[in-house]
């Protein structure tokens, strides 16, 4: 069935980026439309620790975590799957919450200005200088621009041809929380073969465990327990951990074929945000802010050429394309780097050897992976 309406913006994926982007355009007057399949609140696989480089962003918009709960993290902590450890403070700090509670504090707030059809998105055509976008429900929804906020994978990659959908992916994450004793101003990332486990606390106290793993390392075990038991447990750190955490969760969440392959932040006219531009590894503990941060970029663009009338859809996003990669492809290209680094066991062993002889180089690089307050 074909609607009626047409929409100035549809955005594509409610995660952050897409909660994001809906709520500060939808709040300038734009008519925006977001399509979503899951209703909120609900659980995804997520490290649930964001930098405070996007607190200024977020408090501009009317949202504020820190009083949902959200708890002030201003620690860091890496150790080897050997378990030597090294601890830093974080150059900006950050906080810590669920996206269960976040994305549903974005969603009541953006609720309030834009329109949300809970369904699935699966063909999207560029005609005239509109798009037409099918859902799942076969109804037919218009729109001038289309913004991509659909995560890591989706079935929209593989409709819209996109190079990295073709390609395997070797990692899986897995997500739960726990009853356990943290220090809750610490995130954690513990190494231990083939991954890299963050523990971190949120605003209902728990700890959230989220870990990326390859398949080669996961294959060799019956399922995530005995992974975590045989694998990751080998981290004497990692091993005290589910010796003594108490599972909040029924079972654990997973996500498979996480592809850190670099992306185009513009594909057939629709502009990327998040992860479906680009995804820094989990490791550099920074995916939820550079998330956040894509929706501001992307807004403020579209605001600036819709308010003064220069909407030229190339200008837009050439523009957009390359204030993306200014912005980010550092910080991914290090985020790559490190991951490597840790990876190997040389030279994570060298590497962190340095980092207690020189403990300030820790900061230095986590500043690599994060940006600077976004006013």
């Amino acid at each position: 069935m074909r609607t009626g309406n047409l929409f100035d913006v549809a955005i594509i994926g409610g995660g952050l980026a897409g909660l994001t982007s809906a709520l500060h355009l939808a709040k300038e007057g734009v008519k925006v439309v977001l399509f979503e399949k899951h209703s909120y609140p609900n659980h995804k696989v997520c490290g649930e620790y964001v930098s405070n480089e996007v607190s200024p962003y977020l408090s501009k918009l009317g949202v504020d975590p820190i009083t949902h709960g959200a708890v002030p993290i201003s620690k860091f902590e890496i150790s080897t799957k050997e378990g030597n450890i090294v601890k830093s403070d974080l150059p900006l700090g950050g906080f810590g919450i669920s996206r269960y509670s976040l994305d549903d504090l974005l969603y009541q707030k953006a609720s309030q200005y834009a329109n949300f059809i809970f369904d699935t998105v699966e063909r999207v055509s560029f005609e005239g200088e509109k798009f037409d976008l099918t859902t799942v429900s076969k109804d037919v929804y218009q729109a001038k621009f289309v913004v991509g906020a659909f995560g890591k994978r989706s079935v929209l990659d593989n409709f819209l041809g996109r190079k990295f959908i073709q390609q395997k992916s070797p990692w899986l994450g897995v997500k739960a929380h726990y009853e356990y004793d943290l220090n809750k101003d610490t995130v954690a990332l513990h190494n231990f073969e083939g991954g890299y486990c963050g523990l971190s606390t949120v605003e209902t106290g728990a700890v959230n465990a989220c870990y990326l793993a390859t398949y080669d390392s996961f294959k060799t075990t019956k399922n995530v327990d005995d992974f975590q038991r045989k694998i990751m447990s080998q981290n004497p750190r990692l091993a005290h951990f589910f010796d003594s955490a108490q599972p909040l969760f029924k079972k654990p969440i997973t996500i498979s074929q996480i592809s850190f392959q670099k992306k185009n932040p513009v594909e057939q006219h629709i502009f990327m945000i998040g992860d479906s531009a680009g995804l820094i590894h989990p490791l550099c503990g920074n995916g939820m802010a550079i998330a956040i941060h894509s929706a501001k970029l992307f807004s403020e663009l579209f605001l600036s050429a819709h308010k003064n009338e220069t909407m030229r859809r190339e200008d837009l996003e050439k523009k957009y394309s390359e204030v993306w990669k200014k912005t980010f492809n550092r910080r991914l290209q290090t985020g790559r780097f490190i991951q490597n680094l840790l990876l190997r066991p040389t030279t994570a062993d060298f590497g962190l050897r340095i980092a207690q002889r020189f403990p300030s180089i820790v900061p230095r690089i986590i500043k690599e992976t994060h940006g600077e307050l976004l006013v």
